[in-house]
């Protein structure tokens, strides 16, 4: 592997512990998760914006649009200061701010190898996604009370189509990974005070509260979790570069099947909207939208059917609409 990829991840890795102790760093980590909100937010009512934000929309494919249309129902319904422009992939030259479905790629145009999610995640350097995953008051499942963060390097690895070189054996990605364990083991002899440990992906799950890994184990994991708190239906998740913020589901999948139907579950597009909107720092609005969710599932009345109940994504986003606090 080039000495110039090995020395680019180390000084990623870095720059990365260096900046858990600036002090914007600091700033960050002193605010509530976007996820998790509406549970820890300030006592006093957040105040009201007095402007107007332009937001890029790329509804995406499968049921995108549907989940689209209702964060722009919910958005409207309780007076959000937000305008989107609405673009297809193809027209997106630029966009600071965006919220996005999920974009896929036919297999008859895979030949290029880089799906149509990474070209844009690269032309916008996106290398960083969040996800929280959150249980859900009100809504059980087997493993209650979860609560972790997963930050996934997004623009490299195996879906960067990069690799050149496959390995099996007992450690299946040993060159990739390989360098993966040696940058991280270096840098970690530079910050004795902090405690440093490896694991096989299979025995991560559910012992840590965050979790930075690489792009193909984040991937795993942040399906994997979503599960455990409700499905892909549920969980939020957004992705950054230095520029640029990009709110989407955390766990990407079209749904394709579920197109026209009208039983796409809004909750995680309308979470991920709501923390586009702390991002915005539309504090009011976007705890309006968070609890006016989270009410609507505590509640159990209506619910569609990826959370055992009946509803259409219609009338769930009604229901939500119904519990705005406007």
């Amino acid at each position: 592997m080039p000495v110039t990829m090995a020395a680019a991840l180390r000084g990623s890795l870095v720059t990365l512990v260096k900046g858990l102790s600036s002090p914007r760093w600091q700033q960050l980590a002193s605010r509530p998760l976007s996820v998790s909100a509406a549970l820890c937010g300030p006592e006093a009512p957040p105040a009201r914006a007095d402007a107007t934000f332009k937001v890029t929309m790329v509804p995406g494919d499968g049921v995108g649009p549907e989940l689209m249309t209702a964060v722009k129902d919910v958005f409207k319904a309780g007076d959000v200061p937000v305008e989107f422009e609405e673009f297809h992939l193809s027209e997106v030259q630029n966009m600071a701010m965006a919220m996005k479905g999920k974009i896929h790629t036919p297999m008859e145009f895979k030949g290029e190898l880089a799906s149509y999610e990474m070209r844009l995640r690269r032309k916008l350097d996106l290398f960083a996604n969040v996800v929280h995953v959150n249980s859900l008051p009100g809504y059980s499942t087997r493993h209650n009370n979860l609560d972790l963060v997963i930050i996934r390097e997004q623009t490299e690895g195996e879906y960067s189509s990069l690799e050149h070189e496959s390995v099996t054996g007992a450690n299946i990605m040993k060159l990739g990974d390989g360098l993966f364990l040696q940058s991280c083991a270096e840098v970690a002899q530079l910050y004795p005070k902090i405690k440093y440990e490896n694991i096989i992906i299979d025995n991560c799950c559910m012992q840590f509260d965050v979790l930075v890994m690489p792009n193909l184990y984040g991937n795993i994991i942040d399906n994997l979790a979503a599960g455990l708190v409700g499905g892909a239906g549920v969980v939020p998740g957004e992705s950054y570069s230095a520029e640029y913020a990009v709110f989407e589901t955390g766990a990407r999948h079209p749904f394709a099947q579920a197109v026209g139907r009208n039983i796409a579950n809004p909750t995680a597009m309308l979470l991920s909207a709501a923390n586009m909107l702390r991002h915005l720092n539309l504090e009011y609005h976007s705890q309006m939208v968070s609890d006016a969710v989270k009410r609507v599932i505590k509640q159990g009345k209506v619910r569609t059917g990826d959370l055992g109940g009946y509803a259409t994504s219609d009338e769930f986003t009604r229901a939500v609409i119904a519990n705005l606090a406007v």
